[in-house]
């Protein structure tokens, strides 16, 4: 047991650092800095003087830190802003409106939001230059449904999409083809203004396209892949009629496509890249190397069903476990985004789901082990963890109270079994946002 609760201390201790790794604060220090006029981001600079007016828009759940930081480099040069963050975390910042909207599934206030980003941008002209900081979360907290569709229809399908296991990508190429301001609208809305993207990632690949719909980059989905994705998840007969009418009507040609690559737009748009899964996992594994451990990332595109992950990372684990060498602990790391298919009636999200089918694939195995699986957020599915962290004793624990795991996994409820045997990780909002992280520890 003490061995045990070592390894849990190291892993809380790993997940402290990947986290710490992503804020705001931190991402701001190392990537933009003030230079007399100049705003330096990264290797390209802005001479702040030869812009008539500077404006922030922010949004995401990162998006008041990232603002604060904002607003100091940019100081008395910003003419005005809109920032939209999660409720509870809005900050009084001078020329800038803060306004809180909800994640995962918009309300009026993600209505309200989405009408004054576009406010902010459409004054801006020639010679102005719009600073949009984006992060996830963001593509519900500003949400404003294309002409003709009601909020209520929208947030219908976005609903049933996270329910079926649509991964994020397939998510926003329906939410792009239903909304006003997604899509590169709001760059377009703010043309012929420059305009600055500085992102934290929280997809795979980092396309700036996905994150957080892409307000200001171009869109590589259409109206033909919507309606595609709506199929493939059996959603197309069951979608409110105004959204099937929306989607034919854009495959009719009588609604403008989202803007491409090509558009005129996109010729003074230049984004920049702060932080992702990645630049977490690093600092992560740099964390677990300074503890003792022999330390190995296996990668940062996790995607697909949390339950197959689980078994699949059971395999990869055995193998490797097995040909270890030495007496030094042993701590793979891993990050990404998977989906849950939601099939039963309980609490739970796709991190503690992989941590309960992880358990039911490597329970009965000798040996000191720890799994723990959690989003960055400090939020998995709808439920108030951030996900959950598996051991022998948590197993024994189970046994003790009769606890099935499988019978949970059929009603999805995770939540239900955790809450029970113990291994619930509770972090409150974080924050921050690039996708989950998964520790797998051995002693």
């Amino acid at each position: 047991m003490a061995l045990e609760r070592s390894l849990r201390g190291a892993a809380m201790s790993v997940a402290r650092s990947a986290l710490a790794a992503v804020r705001a604060g931190e991402l701001f220090r190392k990537t933009l800095r003030r230079s007399g006029a100049r705003l330096v981001v990264g290797r390209r600079s802005y001479d702040l003087s030869r812009f008539r007016r500077v404006y922030l828009a922010g949004l995401g759940k990162s998006a008041a830190e990232m603002a604060r930081r904002a607003a100091d480099l940019l100081g008395r040069r910003l003419e005005s802003g809109v920032v939209v963050c999660p409720p509870g975390k809005e900050v009084p910042l001078p020329r800038i409106e803060c306004l809180a909207a909800p994640h995962p599934l918009p309300d009026r206030r993600s209505v309200r939001a989405a009408r004054a980003l576009l406010r902010l941008a459409r004054p801006a002209g020639e010679g102005d230059l719009l600073v949009v900081l984006l992060s996830g979360g963001g593509s519900a907290m500003a949400c404003l449904p294309a002409e003709g569709l009601r909020l209520r229809d929208k947030k219908s399908v976005t609903d049933a999409l996270l329910r079926a296991g649509a991964d994020i990508r397939e998510l926003n190429a329906v939410r792009k083809h239903l909304s006003g301001i997604k899509g590169g609208r709001m760059a377009a809305a703010a043309f012929p203004a420059s305009v600055l993207n500085v992102v934290v990632s929280d997809v795979i690949g980092n396309d700036p396209g996905v994150i957080a719909s892409g307000p200001t980059h171009w869109d590589g989905s259409t109206f033909r892949r919507a309606r595609r994705v709506l199929e493939k998840y059996h959603l197309w007969d069951r979608a409110p009629e105004r959204v099937r009418d929306v989607i034919e009507e854009g495959l009719a040609g009588m609604r403008p496509e989202t803007l491409r690559r090509s558009d005129p737009v996109f010729r003074r748009v230049r984004t920049r890249i702060l932080g992702d899964n990645r630049t977490a996992l690093r600092a992560a594994a740099a964390r677990a190397s300074a503890l003792g451990f022999e330390t190995r990332i296996l990668g940062a595109s996790d995607s697909g069903e949390a339950r197959d992950a689980a078994a699949r990372y059971a395999r990869i684990l055995e193998k490797r476990v097995a040909r270890r060498r030495g007496g030094r602990p042993l701590c793979f790391l891993a990050g990404g985004e998977l989906t849950v298919t939601v099939r039963g009636k309980g609490r739970g999200g796709r991190n503690m789901e992989f941590c309960l089918a992880f358990l039911e694939e490597w329970r009965g195995r000798p040996g000191r082990w720890l799994v723990m699986s959690l989003g960055t957020d400090g939020r998995d599915g709808p439920t108030d963890a951030a996900g959950a962290w598996v051991a022998p004793s948590l197993i024994r624990r189970a046994e003790r109270l009769r606890l099935d795991p499988r019978a949970f996994l059929r009603n999805n409820d995770s939540y239900g079994f955790f809450e029970k045997a113990g291994g619930l990780i509770k972090t409150g909002p974080t924050g921050v946002n690039v996708m989950d992280v998964r520790f797998f520890l051995f002693g």
